[in-house]
This record gives C-alpha cells, sequence and structure tokens, in this order.
C-alpha cells in the first residue's frame, strides 16, 4: 500500500481507480466488506484501488470538543492496513488535509475538481449513508448522476450487520466505554488496540512497587478510560501481561490523559520500544484515591484481577 499525503501529490500511476471514501475509524468487518468490494470493482475494471480518507476529521475541523473520540489515530491505522490481507488492502492510501478549502468545496465541485479531474476515478463504493461536501449537501443520488455523466461506476454497500445488528464505529465507540469488550472486538474481528511509543514519564510508579510503561496516545480523546487487563505486543519481546490505567491520574494531580501499563514479571528496559497494547476486560473506572497507600492497596488488588484474566 502507497500513501500519498494530499490532492498534489497524486500522480498518472494513481489515476484511473476504483475509489472510496470514509473515516474507516476503527477499520471494522463493516469496512473491511466494503474494502473487499472495492477490490471486485478493480478487478473488473481493471485498474488500482484507492482509499481516501482525512485528516483532522470532518467532526474535529468544525469542533474539536463535541467530536467523538477516534478509535485509532492515523499512525494506527496505516499499520491496521499494512496487516490486512492482499484481497483487503487497498494498492493506494490517499490522506487530505480537511481544511478551510475542502471544507467550504460543494459536492459538486468535489465530484468535478477531485473525482473526476484529478483522480479520473473508474468507480466508487461509498457506504449507504455517506454524505459529504459543503453543508453535506452531497449523497448517493448526486454521486450516481455525476456517474451517468462521467462515465464512472457508482455503488452503495449496505450495512453490515452481526447477530442482525448494525456494525459501526459509533456501536463500537459505544461497546468500549460500556467494558463490552467481546462485543466490540467481535465487530472489529480482533481486540481493541492502541499502539504508541514507549516515554519516560515521571517514574512514580517504581516510587510505590508498581512501574509503568507510558506510552503517548497521540489523539484528542481516549474512547476508554480506566483500569484494564492488557496485552502488550512487542516486536522484539513478544506479548506481555499487565494492567493498564487510561485517564488523568487524579490521585496525583495527573493533568493529561495518558495509557501506563503496569507489566507482570517484566524488568527489561523498553524506553524508545514501539508496542500495541490490547484491552480485554475493564476492571474499574479511575478514581481519586484519599491517599497513595490506598491507591497502593488498590493497585495490588487490580493486578490480582487482571491476572485472573490471562488465559
Amino acid at each position: 500500500m502507497k500513501f500519498i499525503r494530499d490532492i498534489h501529490n497524486i500522480t498518472e500511476q494513481h489515476r484511473g481507480c476504483a475509489l472510496t471514501i470514509g473515516n474507516f475509524d476503527g477499520l471494522h468487518l463493516g469496512h473491511q466488506a466494503l474494502l473487499r468490494q472495492l477490490k471486485q470493482s478493480a478487478e473488473k475494471h481493471n485498474c488500482p484501488t484507492c482509499l481516501m480518507t482525512f485528516d483532522p476529521l470532518p467532526s474535529e475541523y468544525f469542533n474539536k470538543e463535541a467530536a467523538n473520540a477516534r478509535l485509532m489515530n492515523t499512525r494506527e491505522k496505516l499499520n491496521a492496513f499494512d496487516g490486512l490481507s492482499n484481497d483487503l488492502c487497498p494498492d493506494n492510501y490517499l490522506l487530505l488535509a480537511f481544511n478551510k478549502r475542502l471544507s467550504s468545496m460543494t459536492a459538486e465541485d468535489f465530484i468535478q475538481n477531485v473525482l473526476v479531474e484529478t483522480l479520473q476515478i473508474k468507480s466508487l463504493i461509498v457506504g449507504d449513508d455517506f454524505r459529504f461536501g459543503k453543508g453535506r449537501l452531497g449523497n448517493f443520488e448526486l454521486l450516481l448522476q455525476a456517474g451517468e455523466k462521467h462515465g464512472f461506476e457508482v455503488t452503495s454497500l449496505s450495512t453490515h450487520q452481526i447477530d442482525d445488528l448494525r456494525v459501526s464505529s459509533t456501536r463500537i465507540r459505544e461497546a468500549l466505554q460500556n467494558g463490552q469488550f467481546a462485543q466490540a472486538d467481535k465487530m472489529m474481528g480482533r481486540p481493541y488496540t492502541i499502539c504508541g511509543r514507549i516515554v519516560h514519564g515521571d517514574k512514580r510508579g517504581r516510587t510505590i512497587g508498581f512501574p509503568t510503561a507510558n506510552i503517548r496516545l497521540r489523539r484528542l480523546k481516549s474512547p476508554i478510560h480506566g483500569v484494564y487487563s492488557v496485552t502488550m505486543h512487542t516486536k522484539e519481546l513478544g506479548d506481555i501481561s499487565g494492567v493498564a490505567n487510561i485517564g488523568s491520574r487524579p490521585t496525583v494531580n495527573g493533568e493529561h490523559i495518558q495509557l501506563e501499563v503496569h507489566l507482570f514479571d517484566f524488568e527489561e528496559d523498553i524506553y524508545g520500544y514501539n508496542v500495541c497494547v490490547s484491552f480485554h476486560h475493564k476492571i474499574r473506572g479511575e478514581k481519586k484515591f484519599d491517599s497513595i497507600e490506598d491507591l497502593k492497596k488498590q493497585i495490588a488488588i487490580d493486578c490480582e484481577t487482571a491476572r485472573s484474566h490471562i488465559q
């Protein structure tokens, strides 16, 4: 998969593609069904596949405070795409900067300037609720009309369902917030995971007997908060079980939300490692304790609970 940052980097080899557009937050099974259909369309038209998405997401651009927490940041999304099988992974990943110019572009201008003149698409596949253009006035019917005029095929993918329930990023987010990890995993096709680089923290954990690996979240908001049983995946050392906290650490007057992982039976130096943390069970919500001693006692209980979930 080739990564293309913004429209000005489109070259001749990227044109004449089968295209899909969306946030693809979580890269869940509904997204994967769409990508499978995209590959089939590309084979029909003998052309490459291209996925178009945005950063920031449109909802973040218009109202950062009210926007939903991302399930994935851009780097996690790219890693997830690279892990897909060949019948799913797109040939090209086009990331457009969602800015004043793009946000003010009418649906008609977007079709003409981006889809027709720049990308010269042969086919377009979108979800059944796809909206685009200034004021979100563009819809599937407008795309059908444009396809007839400019000679590209337009297909709408119906909602993907599991157990008669719609699979969506919103439902996954709700399941995670409610601690329903089995349900979220079922919709995503894998455990919910956060990735990042281990950085130096304030090292308070080791002073109370529970050293932690600190991972920068690199996102505006986290979809989950609290204490969880987890597995940390490392390329160098394999998988390590532990207990994690996502929050602002109110007992020690923390100000920023961060991910801290205490790893069981582990003493290696892993600063600078790129890791991924998979979440399995929610143990409790974040809480402010009256003293460090009370916090230590609770962490010990949390560790016992997390260990009980290790398969």
